[in-house]
């Protein structure tokens, strides 16, 4: 018999405790590397705690047993440090903010906290770039960016979340010159080559500018591609691709709708030499395959009618697996339907409606498919069939009532066995995958 101590080892060895340090995970694709998914009991999954929040759309991040989260009370954003076992607060940092937003959404921060080893970096929605120290919340660095670039308010406020590479920081700005702020037409307004911007992670100092690409809501994503680092940014006007290193640009590819009031808000999703992006106002997706310094379109589906463009993701990003990708087609609640592609060929292989606009995250052969009306449901990735094992609508259960409450926009992240939830003011812990 194994002696109880090396037995007590091995078992900790085969569980994968996972971090999710920023937005769509350690890997930046909402996929978790944790194991021992069961079907949920009609209830749902268990709950372990659940809090309030200030107003904002973003999930928390998590790194080393702590959850950051970044909200607003009243006239201040704040970024909260919480145990993320019990959701007790350990620390929290506020600063004053007065941004309003132009289109009747809540005025809260749009982007998560980005945790880099000892610094966690936040981007509130009017433009404040802060670094704090993740064990107190000390102050490191802040910068300005719409004051210091020139940056005019976009539809919705600022929503990237940064990336760190190596030393850097690399966010996109997207400012513009002088006076841009005065112009009535909106579509007058033209860049100042601050489409990109690379911090240095420790000062805040700038080490290169890049583009004069206006900001969208996507943030940046980093691959290696055939031993080369790239960083894809899907922008205002299209898709940014630059060694992120030098700052260096491969090229620019255009893709936006011609409606105004549109906007790019899905990652581009990397796999192998090929990038996918989609957006949900016009042209829908492309596929492209990318070298140093230039690209191949694959397939797109811009000269597609209505109803035959493959994907039109709105705000989630596409799910990779095995040769096929899995998100949310439309941009309104009414007409959005949970679909799975083909990606070498954009073939519509099925597509579920009436799910609302939904948010998956993948993990064990599984996804958690969260509906912007807080129905949860757990599905077996299955490029066949859309393939049901566990569903819940979830309730308190003394009143009655829904625990989640439209709209819940963010997608479903996991770390060291516990789900996150949240709907419009709350956030949700549960125990999904319980150790044995």
């Amino acid at each position: 018999m194994l002696p109880r101590l090396l037995l007590v080892l091995l078992l900790h060895a085969s569980y994968v405790h996972a971090d999710w340090p920023g937005f769509l995970g350690p890997k930046g694709t909402s996929v978790s590397d944790e194991k021992g998914i069961t079907p949920w009991p009609k209830e749902g999954p268990k709950i372990l705690w659940q809090k309030s929040l200030g107003i904002g759309y973003g999930m928390p991040s998590i790194a080393a047993g702590k959850l950051y989260h970044f909200d607003r009370h009243k006239n201040f954003a704040r970024l909260t440090c919480m145990d993320a076992a019990t959701g007790d607060e350990i620390w929290n940092y506020e600063y004053p903010t007065a941004y309003r937003d132009k289109y009747n959404y809540n005025s809260g921060p749009r982007a998560c906290p980005l945790i880099d080893g000892d610094l966690v970096y936040i981007h509130g929605a009017e433009g404040m770039l802060h670094c704090l120290q993740t064990k107190d919340g000390q102050l490191i660095w802040k910068v300005d960016t719409a004051r210091e670039f020139g940056v005019v308010q976009n539809f919705f406020g600022a929503g990237a979340v940064p990336v760190a590479e190596g030393e850097l920081l690399i966010l996109p700005v997207g400012g513009s010159p002088p006076g841009s702020d005065k112009l009535e037409d909106f579509t007058q307004l033209k860049g100042n080559g601050t489409g990109v911007i690379a911090f240095e992670k420790r000062t805040g100092k700038i080490r290169y500018k890049i583009s004069d690409e206006l900001a969208s809501y996507a943030s940046p994503v980093l691959a290696t591609i055939e031993g080369r680092r790239w960083c894809f940014v899907f922008a205002r006007a299209g898709l940014l691709a630059f060694e992120p290193a030098s700052g260096k640009i491969d090229f620019h590819f255009p893709w936006r709708s011609e409606i105004l009031e549109s906007v790019n808000a899905s990652n581009p999703v990397v796999v192998g030499d090929k990038v996918f992006i989609s957006e949900t106002y016009g042209p829908g997706s492309a596929l492209l395959q990318v070298k140093p310094g230039q690209y191949k379109l694959l397939w797109s589906d811009a000269e597609k009618g209505v109803r035959g463009k493959s994907m039109q993701l709105h705000w989630n990003t596409a799910i990779h697996h095995n040769g096929y990708l899995y998100g949310s087609s439309g941009r309104h609640e009414n007409n959005a339907e949970l679909r799975c592609i083909e990606l070498a060929t954009g073939k519509i292989m099925w597509s579920v409606p009436n799910l609302t606009r939904a948010s998956l995250l993948m993990v064990d052969g599984h996804f958690i498919c969260l509906s912007e009306n807080g129905y949860l449901q757990l599905l077996k990735v299955n490029p066949e069939k859309f393939d049901v094992v566990s569903e819940v609508v979830l309730k308190d259960a003394k009143s009655g009532e829904p625990l989640l409450e439209a709209p819940c926009w963010a997608a479903p992240i996991l770390s060291d066995g516990k789900l996150y939830v949240r709907g419009d003011g709350r956030l949700i812990c549960f125990d999904l995958l319980p150790k044995k």
